[in-house]
């Protein structure tokens, strides 16, 4: 049996309402759960971006990659490779800091992490985190002690590095033979 892991896809499709709808019912008419799930417009208006990861097999990423080809809306569907990718995911975190010496540590905490302090209360103080679940994971950790009052993450957003493309007409011919994801 295949072992499960993260797989990520970037699925490009109409940017219109109840494609977001679709393409969850076919995951869910399978049984896979979405670990994460992001969607936004592109440079084209008319697309929107869908960055999907989940925890399944090989075959199953490939079952569920022809089967998202499939779909109306659809236009492309990529498996990113995690060595050529850049993932990173927004998380905010408001924690109870209700003095000096607790806003002193959780500013030197957000610096050591690079998060951004975007609201600062009486008895509060919220960061903005980017990074992978690694560092969102260790700052949530470290953040527990002083009572996290609330969390949001915005789920993952990946982009391959370099001229990696979702689109295969911008790429030049035999460029980056790696990535073809034949699926």
């Amino acid at each position: 049996m295949n072992e499960r892991k993260r797989h990520t896809l970037a699925v490009l499709v109409d940017n219109e309402s109840g494609v977001l709808s679709q393409v969850a019912r076919l995951f869910s008419g399978k049984g896979y759960n979405i670990e994460s799930l992001a969607v936004g417009t592109t440079d084209d208006p008319t697309v929107s971006r869908i960055t999907i990861e989940l925890l399944v097999d090989d075959r199953q990423i490939r079952l569920v990659s022809s089967q998202l080809r499939k779909l109306y809306p659809v236009h492309s569907v990529k498996l990113l490779d995690q060595a050529h990718s850049i993932r990173r995911e927004l998380v905010l975190i408001k924690v109870h800091a209700a003095n000096s010496e607790s806003r002193n540590e959780v500013i030197q905490i957000a610096n050591i992490f690079r998060a951004s302090i975007i609201d600062v209360s009486v008895s509060s103080i919220t960061l903005a985190v980017i990074g992978d679940e690694d560092k969102a994971e260790a700052i949530q950790r470290l953040l527990q002690e002083f009572g996290i009052l609330e969390l949001v993450r915005t789920g993952m957003v990946a982009l391959e590095r370099g001229q990696y493309t979702i689109d295969e007409d911008t790429k030049e011919k035999g460029e980056f033979n790696y990535g073809k994801n034949v699926l």
